[in-house]
C-alpha cells in the first residue's frame, strides 16, 4: 500500500472573524500552540516547502486564522496563545477568535503542539482541557526535539503525556530542522483521514 504523501500545498485565505471562517466538505485540521513554539516550521515541513507559512523570530506573529489547502484536506493554522507583549484587547480578540472556531464545530482533529523541553504551560494546559471538554479530537505534537538527546526527548514525551493526561503514543516528538517524527504525524493524518470502522459483533 502506498504511503500517505502530501504534495503541491497552498494557501487558500486568512480570517480575522468567524465571518471569514471557510466552509469545505474536506476534512479540516487545526495547529494550535503558544507563541514561538514552532506552528509555522511543522506546517512548512508537513508541507515539504520552506515558505508556506511565515516563520517569524517575534512571537504573536499569527493573529489570523490561516487556511491551507493539504489536498486530502484543509490545515487550519490558529493564532498563537500566551504572549506577553501584546494588549490585553488583542488577547481577548485571539481568544475569542479561537473560542468562535471551535464552537462552531470547523475542526475535524487539533494538533496541539508544545515545546518538548519544557512542562506545559497554564495556557497549555488550558487548551488541552478545553479540547477535552468540548469532546475535539487531538494529537500532541512535541516540537524541538532536534534540541534534546533521544533519551531527553523519550522523556520529554512522557513528561507531556502526563501532564496532558494522555497516551505515550498520543504525543508525538517532532523537529523540523531534521525532519525527525515526519513519517509518523503523516500515518497520523492518514488514519485522521480513514478512519478504521469499528468492526461488526
Amino acid at each position: 500500500m502506498e504511503k500517505f504523501k502530501i504534495t503541491n500545498a497552498k494557501f487558500i485565505t486568512s480570517a480575522a472573524d468567524k465571518s471569514g471562517f471557510i466552509k469545505t466538505d474536506k476534512p479540516v485540521i487545526a495547529v494550535c500552540g503558544k507563541s514561538n513554539v514552532g506552528k509555522s516550521s511543522f506546517i512548512n515541513m508537513l508541507a515539504g516547502q520552506n515558505k508556506l507559512a511565515r516563520v517569524s523570530k517575534d512571537p504573536g506573529r499569527t493573529r489570523l486564522v490561516n487556511y491551507f489547502d493539504f489536498g486530502a484536506f484543509v490545515l487550519a493554522d490558529l493564532p498563537g496563545y500566551g504572549f506577553a507583549r501584546v494588549s490585553k484587547t488583542e488577547k481577548e480578540k485571539w481568544a475569542r477568535l479561537l473560542e468562535n472556531f471551535f464552537s462552531e464545530k470547523c475542526a475535524t482533529h487539533v494538533f496541539a503542539l508544545a515545546d518538548i523541553r519544557h512542562d506545559p504551560t497554564a495556557d497549555d494546559r488550558q487548551m488541552i482541557e478545553y479540547l477535552y471538554y468540548h469532546i475535539i479530537p487531538f494529537t500532541v505534537i512535541a516540537t524541538k526535539a532536534d534540541k534534546l538527546s533521544k533519551s531527553a526527548a523519550a522523556r520529554g514525551v512522557g513528561n507531556i503525556a502526563a501532564c496532558y493526561k494522555c497516551g505515550f503514543d498520543n504525543v508525538i516528538a517532532t523537529s523540523a530542522l531534521n525532519r525527525q517524527g515526519l513519517e509518523k504525524v503523516l500515518e497520523r493524518i492518514e488514519s485522521i483521514l480513514s478512519p478504521k470502522e469499528e468492526a461488526d459483533d
